[in-house]
């Protein structure tokens, strides 16, 4: 088994990488759907926001990613209260997806805030995705995202350098998405699938 952090900053492609991974046979896990299910309403992580942030973060009883996102990313004490009752929980997660899954596999962890979170001592081999800040601007555009959310995104995030520091391997997607898919597939056949199966033997 390896496990493979897969970064990059928002609108980067990282998805779409995760995507052609998934394609090839990797298990492919996304944090930001872990982070959603572990605070879904009914579970301990949502009592607990509830607890923290009032009612005010709830339309029709459920909770408002859009109201508590204006929270945590104007103030970094609310951030920081948020990540401490999401990433343990998304961490446990994670976990037991690892312990689920065939002793040759290839994890590849969809993970955005690897950086800001200090997390790459538990991968053994690190990706990024890189794009131009114009591009991921015109993809976040067009994903909905209004100016000002995607600079608040952007302002907390790790810069394209500090992630190429910590990376094994860095994608460029500035191209068209067949350049990334033989990205993805070169270093899935040529590195990723060779040192799973090695582990497994």
């Amino acid at each position: 088994m390896i496990k493979v952090a897969l970064t990059g900053g928002i609108g980067s492609g990282k998805s779409v990488a995760g995507d052609f991974f998934e394609d090839l046979g990797a298990v492919v896990v996304d944090a930001d759907q872990l982070s959603r299910d572990v605070i879904e309403r009914g579970t301990e992580g949502f009592n607990e926001i509830v607890a923290t942030f009032g009612d005010e973060i709830l339309t029709n009883g459920v909770l408002d990613r859009s109201k508590l996102g204006q929270i945590v990313f104007s103030d970094p004490n609310a951030r920081r209260k948020l990540e401490e009752i999401i990433h343990p929980r998304v961490a446990e997660a994670f976990e037991e997806i690892v312990n689920d899954s065939p002793g040759d596999s290839v994890i590849i962890y969809q993970i955005p805030i690897l950086v800001e979170t200090k997390g790459a001592d538990r991968f053994d081999y690190i990706i990024t995705v890189e794009a131009s800040l114009e591009n991921r601007i015109s993809r976040l555009k067009s994903r909905g995202l209004k100016g000002y959310e995607i600079d608040a995104r952007l302002k907390v995030q790790a810069s394209d350098a500090e992630r190429a520091e910590i990376a094994d391997t860095v994608f460029k997607n500035d191209g068209d998405l067949d350049s990334l898919l033989r990205q993805v597939e070169n270093i899935y056949e040529d590195v990723l699938l060779p040192r799973a199966k090695a582990s497994a033997s």
